[in-house]
């Protein structure tokens, strides 16, 4: 249920995008009817709490026109986050390789992380306001996980930004 949650937040997220500079088949005229395609995800899926973690992307858009990373994280005990927009540089609107991170550590400290599980959903969106498919990993935290690597030669080791999303003890929700 939270996946269909995070993908239909990340759904409305898309539309809202549209809506308020004009209509799609208007925005297709500048910057093309191709959608963003995501070939391939890796994120590790063991963690120790209060490591950043990494979420890699290799994506493209043969209209050169990719512009947002959304991401929406949803934690159990807390429920799903506001969505997490990542700006994406002009030179990597066509080809997209690289890695989106979020940091476990925060101003709640990270030891409510222990024997947790959280899980994040992308999407990338362009500038015509079409978005890719979904993507989801998630993620389990313990003492002795280190986070593994993503397959040899599939991404680059470049950093895309931040998943802006401060992670919090279930005990601070009222």
């Amino acid at each position: 249920m939270r996946t269909k949650l995070a993908v239909g937040g990340m759904f409305l997220v898309g539309i809202l995008g549209c809506a308020h500079t004009g209509g799609i088949e208007e925005k297709e005229q500048t910057y093309g009817k191709n959608p963003p395609v995501i070939q391939q995800s890796f994120a590790s899926n063991q963690l120790k709490p209060g490591d950043q973690w990494k979420v890699y992307i290799l994506a493209s858009d043969p209209d050169g026109d990719m512009e947002t990373i959304i991401a929406v994280v949803d934690q159990s005990g807390i429920g799903t986050y506001p969505a997490s927009l990542t700006k994406i540089k002009g030179e990597n609107g066509k080809e997209l390789s690289g890695f989106v991170y979020l940091n476990t550590s925060g101003k709640f400290g990270y030891d409510f992380l222990y024997n947790q599980e959280l899980s994040v959903s992308i999407q990338i969106r362009d500038k015509a306001g079409h978005t890719s498919q979904s993507v989801t990993h998630s993620v389990f935290f313990s003492s002795g996980d280190t986070q593994k690597s993503p397959p040899a030669s599939v991404f680059k080791e470049e950093e895309l930004g931040p998943i802006l999303v401060v992670l919090q003890p279930p005990s601070s929700r009222r």
